[in-house]
């Protein structure tokens, strides 16, 4: 986005040439753009939102889709709460967000125990309007982060930053439908439905307790051409038979280390698509894309690019400065965002080898073996080389002497599971080690390697490290 562009998500969705043609379809609710720019669905005066700093809690994502129209630009801020927020930590993050009014599509009277005293309801109907307060303020845009186990961390947004990224792409053989296997509600699904919004595309959304299945199936009977997902989320669309009813002109993933495996498949699978890898992180906002198909970025990633990113590796770590990143965190805890020159610590670490930088994994998640350090990220890109690996998870076990052991959860493909005996399983552990040995230092191989059903990923589609 540049100069001239739109001051809001209405004022943004105003200026699509037909918001006739485009919609949101959800199995909660499907709504037409042309109807939410010219109408409301909330049961109480938009005006009394005005300048306040609103909690958007839904049940479904289309009634929170329709609740960040008709408050961008209204409320002064708002903090778009994820479904799987718990309970006990919900209170305090009202109070540190300083929050004093909530949309929600529910009964307002759970909402008494939070201490506020203005909640209005969001219909699941979209009533004529005539008039808005339009672009009343520059809101907040208040998100949260992924991955911890405590109470997560609220990072403040600017619309203007949220969509610095996002480009428009012309598509040469008919409209773009977009589809995410995020929630809109994280911000890898909130930045497909910015997109979706302001490019004038329609988008399938998924829903919470949707099996991946039937949204794949609903994905292809709207002839979705654009999706977005983790690499975890694609590698479990992959397992599924319906996958290749899709017929995708984009692929996007973001989230997580897009290794070469999960590239080459999906190339395989996708052949016409273009395949995307973005990196981003809610805290630094998207830093950059690699479309060559290829694991890792090349060196020229790195100084600064139009737009106003520039990137950097200190310590290991890929550091960004940006107008897109976050503006703050808010909240009683006192983490530090960026350091005195603007650049945020990713706290992803890298590695330069034969001139291209490939991704070790995070800072906070190394695994200590005698005092060498393994990146989880790093033996599960090797891992899932070998042909009949679907997915792989490497965490540590106690160990007396060593202080841990390298253990690897391996999911094999569809295929592989019928018919195996212990010795076809014995042959697939000693041929994962042999791709382990042949490309990792010894302490990196892994001491045990178990064949599971199934990994455990976390709300946001990525591998569950500390669950």
């Amino acid at each position: 986005m540049s100069a001239g562009d739109p001051k809001s998500l209405r004022d943004g969705l105003s200026r699509v040439s037909d918001p006739s043609g485009c919609f949101l379809w959800s199995i909660d609710g499907n709504f037409r753009y042309d109807d939410v720019l010219h109408g409301s669905s909330l049961e109480g005066p938009l005006t009394d939102l005005i300048g306040r700093s609103v909690l958007i809690k839904t049940r479904d994502q289309v009634a929170t889709a329709r609740a960040l129209i008709e408050l961008d630009g209204v409320a002064r801020r708002f903090f778009i709460c994820p479904p799987d927020v718990r309970s006990e930590h919900l209170p305090l993050l009202v109070a540190d967000a300083a929050i004093d009014a909530v949309v929600t599509d529910r009964d307002s009277g759970h909402q008494d125990d939070l201490g506020v005293s203005l909640c209005v309801t969001i219909g699941s109907t979209v009533t004529p309007t005539k008039h808005f307060p339009v672009n009343h303020c520059s809101t907040e845009w208040v998100l949260l982060t992924s991955g911890t186990t405590g109470v997560p961390k609220m990072v403040v947004h600017s619309f203007a930053g949220l969509t610095g990224a996002i480009k428009h792409r012309k598509s040469q053989h008919g409209p773009i439908i977009w589809g995410t296997y995020y929630d809109i509600r994280r911000y890898g699904g909130l930045q497909v439905f910015l997109r979706a919004i302001l490019f004038g595309a329609s988008f399938v959304v998924p829903s919470v307790e949707e099996p991946l299945t039937d949204y794949i199936s609903r994905l292809s009977a709207h002839a979705a051409t654009h999706v977005l997902g983790t690499p975890s989320h694609w590698r479990r669309v992959l397992m599924s038979p319906s996958a290749g009813t899709l017929a995708l002109k984009y692929v996007r993933l973001s989230g997580e280390v897009a290794d070469q495996a999960i590239l080459d498949n999906l190339q395989q699978l996708y052949p016409r698509a273009d395949i995307v890898h973005a990196y981003a992180s809610t805290e630094a906002g998207v830093g950059f894309e690699v479309s060559d198909r290829l694991e890792g970025f090349p060196p020229s990633t790195l100084g600064a690019h139009p737009g106003g990113v520039e990137l950097k590796i200190q310590d290991g770590s890929i550091r960004i400065r940006s107008a897109r990143t976050a503006s703050r965190y808010i909240g009683g805890h006192n983490s530090i965002l960026m350091d005195q020159d603007g650049f945020v610590d990713t706290g992803d670490i890298v590695d330069l080898r034969n001139g291209r930088y490939y991704f070790l994994g995070r800072k906070g998640g190394i695994i200590n073996i005698g005092g060498l350090k393994v990146h989880p990220e790093e033996v599960e890109a090797v891992i899932n080389r070998h042909p009949k690996v679907q997915i792989s998870q490497v965490r540590a076990r106690n160990n007396p002497i060593t202080g841990s052991i390298v253990v690897a959860d391996v999911v094999l493909k569809n295929e592989t599971n019928k018919g195996e005996t212990d010795g076809m399983r014995e042959t697939l552990k000693h041929e994962i080690l042999q791709i382990c040995c042949s490309l990792l230092a010894r302490h990196k191989v892994p001491a045990v390697i178990k064949f599971v059903p199934a990994l455990t990923f976390n709300a946001a589609g990525k591998i569950a490290r500390h669950a």
